[in-house]
């Protein structure tokens, strides 16, 4: 499964349940479910995004792109790497450090292993998989050469499994799949195929489950997207062949079968038995992005907004019968009926991966948030489990009054709009203009006209009309954006994002400024034309990704480079923002003069209040 989430459950439940409520679900159906508390048990923070979990007893194991973990306030070393004690929530010392992004973990006795982008793990050679030890954090001798990239490992019949996009190992042949002898660590002939990424990997039994974007398994055709193959052989099992409707992101299995999370138009998560057919689906406004099962409850997240309360969507991914607020994360019983469990995790991206220790009843979720149910919890948090509050908010409505990911698009260029508002973007556009899509983490962006001089150059926007809860007023505001941006890219002036003008109504805005790169946060009043300027010292045009926030708190505007202030102005606390202009996206408008930008965006997102 993907990044891990294995979720193995035991068919014996246990008798005596750990930080656990039991709920009466009110959506899709009335059925006595037993879920996790709502609020966040100790555990510690981390300083860039988790991308996988793994649980060994008391011990929860973290991977991602972290450079430290955060404990009352402090940053602790942790290069991207980590382990914490569930019943205390400590930060432990085992510290293996990894010299780039750990995307998959898993344990199987006494070793740990690790998948992804790193060429060395605790100052030693290990090319994208390494094992090791679980108390002393050292690395056992297994070491291979990988061509490719690992999402995901799983454990089972004596070998660790390890998928992606490969193409080989150590110089033989590996089409996306392959293994290792858990004994030895020695590359194992087991080599099934797919014709696209596995994003994810689940065993239950002899079976190994393949989740991805994929077609055919083994080269035979329509068998795409969730498969089956055996353990030992590889052969394809052509009795599980649900074909799901788009592309999986994360797979586990339990005594029950086998569930997905699914991406496409509205995220859906689906529980399968072990014949391949559907049990239950739920749909979400975004993509499912994490699975996992827990005392007969599944839990999903993901970077969606709403669940729809039926299994009908519209073209645009919007519920088309109705919905209820559910803000990352979510939980099912066994009959899928949605539970009122609803904790609020924020960000845009949101919640990459789940966990489950059915053991001591903890579920862990990892991703890129930095709130869960109200309360400061930066990228990881753990429910449930012997440390477990008891009790947890229900159904919090979204942080955002908009926000756009950019991962799903309709046919007329419209982007979703994923706090649940509605406000849905649409291109404007002179002389060919147009926006196109290019990869960013787990999904996409959008790449916006290249630099270009004179009358006739493409220019392109998205706009979404006003409407007053854009209007922040005298509120405090937050507003950012995830940027791409080559020096080669800058002008004299280039829009973020722009909600009106100082001479009508003010506004809020965000833009990149001059040849030199460096963004600015910009308000100005309703009523006073005097705009107020916080401008970072930072250049942000390095053909790299930064993310960008524009901050007002009461008198004070700021700006954050990479979580990092950069500058701050003051402003009067009578500064009024009340324009009937649309939020502009991209530029201020479609005229010669429009500030166009010329880079690439994600993750825009607005908050008021």
């Amino acid at each position: 499964m993907r990044n891990n989430r294995n979720g193995r459950k035991s068919v014996v439940r246990r008798l005596v349940l750990v930080g656990v409520t039991t709920v009466v679900a009110a959506v899709g159906g009335v059925a006595l479910a037993e879920v996790v508390s709502g609020r966040p048990a100790p555990s510690p923070s981390f300083n860039g995004p988790v991308y996988a979990l793994a649980h060994r007893g008391d011990v929860v194991y973290v991977g991602g792109n972290f450079t430290g973990a955060l404990i009352g306030g402090k940053t602790v070393a942790r290069q991207r790497l980590a382990a914490y004690d569930a019943r205390t929530g400590a930060l432990l010392a085992w510290n293996p450090g990894a010299d780039a992004t750990v995307r998959a973990l898993a344990v199987d006795g006494t070793t740990v292993y690790a998948a992804g982008d790193f060429d060395k793990v605790a100052g030693m050679a290990r090319d994208a998989v390494a094992a090791i030890d679980a108390g002393t954090g050292k690395p056992t001798t297994l070491k291979h050469t990988v061509l490719g990239q690992p999402n995901a490992l799983a454990v089972g019949n004596g070998r660790l499994y390890m998928a992606g996009r490969l193409t080989s190992v150590d110089g033989a042949p590996r089409t996306n799949l392959a293994a290792f002898s858990l004994a030895t660590g020695a590359l194992d002939g087991w080599a099934p195929t797919t014709d696209n990424t596995v994003n994810a990997l689940a065993v239950y039994g002899n079976r190994v489950y393949l989740g991805g974007g994929f077609h055919k398994t083994n080269g035979v055709s329509s068998t795409l997207r969730l498969t089956a193959v055996d353990g030992s052989t590889a052969q394809l099992d052509k009795s599980f062949l649900p074909k799901p409707v788009s592309q999986v992101f994360a797979l586990t299995a339990d005594a029950n079968g086998v569930y997905a999370a699914l991406g496409g138009q509205g995220g859906r998560a689906v529980a399968y038995t072990f014949g391949g057919a559907a049990r239950w689906t739920r749909v979400f406004d975004g993509d499912a992005q994490a699975i996992a099962t827990l005392d007969g409850t599944t839990y999903v997240g993901g970077h969606f907004d709403k669940a729809c309360t039926t299994t009908n969507n519209g073209v645009k991914g919007v519920c088309t019968d109705g919905s209820v607020p559910r803000v990352k994360l979510a939980a099912v019983d066994g009959a899928g009926n949605l539970t009122d469990w609803a904790p609020q995790a924020n960000g845009v991206v949101g919640v990459r991966t789940l966990a489950a220790n059915p053991a001591i009843g903890l579920l862990g979720i990892g991703g890129d948030f930095t709130t869960v149910a109200g309360s400061a919890q930066k990228r990881y948090a753990a429910f449930g489990g012997p440390n477990s509050p008891e009790a947890g908010p229900v159904a919090p409505a979204s942080p955002y009054v908009a926000s756009y990911n950019f991962d799903s698009t309709v046919t007329d260029g419209t982007f979703d709009d994923g706090s649940g508002h509605g406000h849905l973007l649409k291109a404007l556009a002179v002389n060919g203009g147009a926006v196109r899509t290019v990869p960013h983490g787990a999904g996409q962006g959008i790449a916006f006209p290249a630099k270009c001089a004179g009358t006739a150059c493409a220019r392109v926007v998205l706009q979404a009309t006003d409407v007053p809860d854009l209007n922040p007023g005298r509120k405090d505001l937050r507003y950012g954006a995830n940027v791409l941006l080559s020096p080669a890219e800058t002008s004299s002036g280039e829009n973020v994002m722009q909600k009106g003008y100082s001479t009508a109504g003010g506004q809020y805005k965000l833009q990149v400024d001059g040849i030199s790169g460096k963004p600015s946060c910009v308000l100005s009043d309703k009523t006073d034309p005097a705009i107020h300027v916080a401008k970072s010292q930072t250049s942000v045009a390095d053909g790299d990704w930064h993310t960008i926030e524009c901050r007002r708190t009461g008198t004070t505007l700021s700006i954050l480079v990479d979580d990092k202030e950069s500058a701050s102005a003051t402003v009067p606390a009578t500064l009024e923002v009340v324009t009937a202009q649309p939020l502009s996206i991209g530029g201020k408008g479609t005229g010669v003069n429009n500030d166009q930008f010329h880079g690439s965006l994600d993750d825009v997102w607005i908050s008021v209040g």
